[in-house]
């Protein structure tokens, strides 16, 4: 690994426009598991097995919200994570100005935590929270501390529903043209923690015009003939030899 990581130290180098793209793998390592690696979960209630897709679309929180919330508290947020080298380094690199944005699909606000400023979430945020009826606003703590396993407004009394993009809803247009414009300016792209099957997030990276670009996964992706620089690697240990202790 080290020639590889040592051609990322180069192009790191050289770059003053980096954007980073990051999906599930780079919150692993902070122990927050890709949901996807369940499946098929079955719901005594309803008497039915549902994907964990499923359990997290738009129809789902619509018809059985009480479902709807015990599988999302209990999979989808993890209170006690912190952030690990991954997120450490791409704070680093935007200290230093360096790194421009990062592009995530991860809904668990560790970039944020470890320091990074320019942040576009794709899918939301288990920190925003939000009153469908009047639009009150509960960041996590207050959001949880709710009575009841569905948690209702204090306000108005109505459903207070997570700011993460479900699936059969749409993303945020104003966070997709940040995350098209920072894409298609950046002189690299690195692109870690991402089988890159999840669309439209993954057709992003079509936006980028730069010389280079680097693929950092655990397991190969159907964008790695694309890419100048592939690391099947842990993104934690990747980044930290490459940035944190280069740029200390």
């Amino acid at each position: 690994m080290n020639d590889k990581v040592n051609e990322l130290k180069k192009l790191i180098e050289k770059s003053n426009n980096i954007v980073f793209f990051g999906g599930a793998g780079v919150s692993t390592e902070s122990n927050i598991p890709d949901f996807r690696s369940s499946s098929g979960l079955f719901s005594e209630k309803l008497n039915k097995n549902f994907t964990p897709e499923q359990l997290v679309s738009h129809t789902f929180f619509v018809r059985y919200p009480d479902e709807f919330f015990k599988f999302y508290k209990d999979k989808l947020i993890y209170q006690d994570a912190k952030p690990n080298n991954a997120h450490k380094a791409l704070a680093k690199l935007e200290e230093i100005g360096k790194l421009k944005a990062i592009v995530t699909q991860n809904i668990d606000g560790l970039h944020q935590m470890a320091g990074s400023k320019n942040v576009f979430e794709l899918h939301g945020s288990v920190h925003r929270n939000y009153c469908t009826k009047c639009h009150k606003f509960f960041d996590l703590d207050d959001m949880l501390a709710l009575d009841g396993n569905i948690p209702h407004c204090d306000k108005c009394g109505g459903v207070v529903k997570p700011d993460v993009v479900l699936y059969e809803e749409g993303l945020d247009s104003a966070t997709i043209d940040g995350a098209i414009r920072a894409i298609s300016s950046a002189d690299l792209l690195i692109i870690g923690g991402t089988s890159l099957v999840v669309y439209p997030a993954a057709s992003f990276i079509n936006y980028y015009r730069g010389k280079d670009m680097v693929l950092i996964n655990k397991s190969s992706t159907g964008y790695d003939n694309d890419a100048s620089l592939v690391i099947n690697d842990a993104i934690g240990e990747v980044l930290k030899e490459a940035i944190l202790d280069v740029y200390k």
